[in-house]
């Protein structure tokens, strides 16, 4: 990602997050040592078509943020992302990664459950821009498919 991408980034963002990230978070997370901000764009040209935000800090990693546009949403961008975080991390020395997901986000849930994830907690209340609940999920990033 970078700081040209952000035009698209933040209309993605806006039509997926009932409180989405402002431009200069954003910003900061390009400029973050430890965080890969990424965009994933077609091969044959076009536009954004979805975008992440993955840590690492030592020997873990934490999925911030993902979205897809949603004309590209079922072809598998998220997945791309994600794995492309998955190797990242692994890359970086990480042993595990994390996330929250909002209970309800059934295609979301879905995705993250096929690339191995497990749920490990729930944290009740926690988006308090609409007081859903959060589902904790990991996944070890040592399986020889994660790099």
């Amino acid at each position: 990602m970078e700081p040209g991408d952000l035009g698209e980034v933040l209309a993605i963002e806006d039509v997926s997050f009932p409180t989405p990230w402002s431009r200069a978070l954003f910003l900061e997370e390009i400029d973050r040592e430890f965080s890969d901000a990424l965009v994933a764009v077609p091969r044959e040209g076009g536009g954004v078509q979805g975008y992440s935000v993955c840590w690492t800090v030592a020997d873990e990693s934490h999925l911030l943020n993902i979205a897809v546009h949603p004309e590209a949403r079922g072809q598998g961008v998220g997945a791309a992302l994600l794995r492309e975080c998955i190797r990242r991390g692994a890359r970086a020395g990480a042993e595990r990664i994390h996330l929250e997901v909002r209970a309800g986000n059934g295609a979301a849930l879905k995705m993250y459950y096929r690339e191995g994830f497990s749920h490990v907690g729930f944290r009740r209340g926690y988006y308090s821009d609409t007081g859903e609940d959060a589902i904790l999920l990991s996944r070890d990033l040592k399986e020889p498919d994660a790099v």
